[in-house]
């Protein structure tokens, strides 16, 4: 499974004269050496939060683990988790059941891999806990997930990342067959409700009041496609389609979702990288600019549709324009992934707006975990 690669103006292209590790590889090594404990992955300064940014991350770390080994990632993974999960399998790092966060089930997937490489009952103890967060999950009218007890009646993009692909291996592997036509009622609807027929893209959210400010009073939906909401979305909707039972009749309509969207975003792509902008919807606008997030994580999932048969396309061509526009390689031998947008969102104390004016103006950062993780699942794809 070692690729060959080439140093091409500074950038790593894929095609070759010396021989190296993996990219996805390399790319856990260089966190690895950057971050020597996964506490202070994120910025988070050695502070152990449960977040969803770690867990991501973690996840990438395990599938890479999975296809080449090496104790230290496990040990890296497990370490953190070790620390976090109390023994009666309490979740720590200012996790609260009440908050209704969806953000706090993401990293219980990444807990469940770990289980099952490295079985503790306090890992099915804590993952109890999480289902019974979604089971408590308030919901809109229609039964999608608050995307948190704060933001009352909101359907954020976002969300479904954060909770479905734990809740579908949840249901997969506890033999819950009820749990499924809920998993595609929260695809359906959000997909319903965010939905801008002028584009055929998705808006990063949705409220069900039309009451807050930055909400459309008509259609309660944000003013935007952000990149990186719909890539949570793109996401999510394949990796729960890998595990989904093939004969549920809810998986003809999440195919034709993913399916449609895939047919679409080419659309949205700035012509000379391939790569996709930050607002979405406003390709080439003055102050937009190809975001590295976003780019990974439809790289990830068209290499993945490909794989798994539910879109065919020349996804390995744009897995190396993804490489070319976003990754340099350092000195040391350690890549970095190059403009990533640190943060976004929509309301909250920030009173973020949704303008294309806020989400051009949010920091820029290098190595940011959102798009690290993708990177990695985006590379391991490639290399299989």
């Amino acid at each position: 499974m070692r690729r060959w690669f080439l140093l091409v103006a500074g950038c790593l292209a894929l095609a070759g004269c010396a021989r190296r590790e993996p990219l996805s590889l390399r790319m856990v090594r260089s966190e690895m050496q950057r971050c020597p404990d996964a506490a202070f992955l994120d910025g988070q300064e050695g502070n152990l939060k449960w977040n969803y940014t770690t867990g991501l991350e973690l996840d990438a770390f395990l599938e890479v683990y999975s296809v080449y080994g090496g104790a230290d990632i496990l040990d890296y993974v497990a370490s953190w988790y070790e620390r976090i999960i109390a023994p009666d399998g309490t979740i720590g790092g200012k996790y609260s059941l009440e908050k209704y966060n969806l953000d706090h089930i993401c990293p219980g997937r990444t807990m469940l891999h770990l289980s099952a490489i490295a079985p503790q009952p306090k890992y099915e103890a804590a993952a109890d806990t999480l289902l019974r967060q979604l089971r408590g999950q308030p919901r809109t009218g229609a039964g999608a997930f608050w995307h948190k007890a704060v933001y009352p009646g909101q359907v954020w993009l976002d969300g479904l990342f954060m909770a479905e692909p734990f809740y579908a291996e949840v249901a997969l592997a506890r033999g819950a067959d009820s749990l499924w036509n809920d998993i595609a009622l929260q695809f359906r609807v959000a997909a319903e409700k965010t939905f801008d027929p002028a584009t055929d893209l998705y808006r990063h959210a949705w409220d069900e009041s039309r009451a807050m400010f930055w909400a459309d009073p008509a259609t309660g939906q944000s003013a935007h496609s952000w990149g990186r909401a719909v890539g949570w979305y793109a996401m999510a909707l394949v990796d729960v389609l890998g595990v989904f039972p093939a004969e549920h009749p809810e998986r003809v309509a999440l195919e034709d979702i993913l399916r449609r969207l895939l047919e679409t975003l080419p659309r949205y792509a700035d012509p000379a990288t391939g790569m996709w902008y930050q607002v979405l919807d406003c390709p080439g606008r003055e102050g937009n600019y190809v975001e590295a997030t976003c780019s990974a994580m439809f790289t990830y999932v068209y290499l993945k549709a490909d794989r798994l048969g539910l879109y065919r396309s020349d996804a390995r061509k744009l897995y190396r324009k993804l490489v070319r526009t976003f990754l340099r390689e350092e000195a040391d031998g350690s890549v970095t992934l190059e403009h990533c947008c640190a943060v976004a969102g929509l309301g909250g104390k920030q009173m973020r707006s949704g303008t294309f004016e806020y989400y051009i103006g949010e920091a820029v950062t290098e190595n940011d975990p959102k798009g690290v993780g993708p990177f990695i699942r985006a590379s391991l794809e490639y290399e299989k």
